[in-house]
């Protein structure tokens, strides 16, 4: 190579530097662009959800609302049927159930929970195992149920615990009970309470599980009686004059009802962003957020 060559060189050498610097910085604009284009996605993500998710409370304390009015025609059903309405550019919908038309699991009776069990596809012999298993759970005494299940029993399969021998603090702790699964739990949690006292459900609030635990019931009927049910007004169902009757012939009547109700609401943004909320709320007086209500129970379901 002559001393002639060397500045053609040089200016190769240059011009392949420049290249990769410019690829560098195109690489280097092009990562920038994505991260910025990723954060705007999530900052609007998080904004939408937001934004139903407030929506889907403002939903909540529309349903007490409705259920706080005084007049009968005017007070909200609470017997699951929908709600539907618009909040600013929000589509909502509300479902509301009277507590007392489910199952409550510190007092109904075996023959109910076995029924309950049943009602949800659950096999004669194994629903009455769980059935005098809760029984266990929730009496105080150490005295084993027909098929129920003590201490002894939780201990022979190496649980680190055993029955309380009072009475449920939680809906979830059911799933503790010896013999409860996953799946079982899931199929019956639309049908219990703890707070409506009762020892079996009110027909005319009930939910489809719920139903299912009642004598003769069958599925094409249940899903029968909630369509017919939907259809009435409050005070038809006050008076027992909606000419409907449970599989042993009982008109179907609201026999009063309670101040306990679990309310799902669920807000959809144009969008499709959603938020659902799951809550319990007890009616009466004002408490010390200055609500009209007190949540007893609060779940937050997926957005999307």
């Amino acid at each position: 190579m002559t001393a002639a060559d060397l500045p053609g060189r040089r200016r190769g050498v240059a011009f392949v530097l420049v290249m990769w610097v410019i690829a560098m910085m195109s690489v280097l604009l092009g990562s920038f662009a994505l991260i910025a284009h990723t954060e705007a996605m999530q900052s609007r993500h998080l904004f939408d959800t937001t934004t139903a998710r407030y929506a889907a409370e403002a939903g909540l304390n529309l349903a007490v609302v409705g259920l706080s009015k005084t007049s009968p025609e005017e007070k909200w059903m609470a017997d699951g049927r929908p709600y539907t309405f618009t909040f600013d550019d929000a589509q909502i919908e509300l479902q509301i159930t009277d507590d007392s038309g489910k199952i409550d699991v510190n007092t109904a009776d075996p023959l109910t929970l076995r029924n309950l069990f049943m009602g949800a596809g659950v096999e004669e012999d194994k629903a009455e195992e769980l059935a005098d298993a809760i029984q266990d759970w929730r009496d105080p005494d150490d005295l084993r149920s027909t098929f129920g299940a003590e201490l002894d029993d939780y201990k022979a399969i190496d649980l680190p615990y055993g029955p309380r021998n009072a009475p449920f603090e939680t809906l979830s702790e059911l799933q503790q009970v010896l013999g409860m699964t996953y799946d079982i739990y899931m199929k019956i949690e639309p049908a219990i309470t703890m707070y409506s006292g009762r020892g079996t459900p009110s027909a005319a609030f009930a939910p489809f599980e719920a139903l299912m635990a009642m004598p003769g019931m069958t599925e094409d009927y249940a899903n029968q009686l909630i369509e017919m049910r939907q259809q009435l007004g409050p005070g038809e169902l006050n008076m027992g004059a909606s000419g409907l009757v449970l599989p042993d012939g009982t008109p179907l009547m609201a026999d009063g009802g309670g101040l306990t109700y679990s309310v799902k609401s669920r807000a959809k943004l144009p969008n499709g962003a959603s938020a659902m909320l799951d809550a319990t709320i007890r009616m009466g007086g004002m408490n010390s957020a200055g609500r009209p209500f007190v949540v007893l129970r609060w779940r937050d379901g997926e957005n999307s």
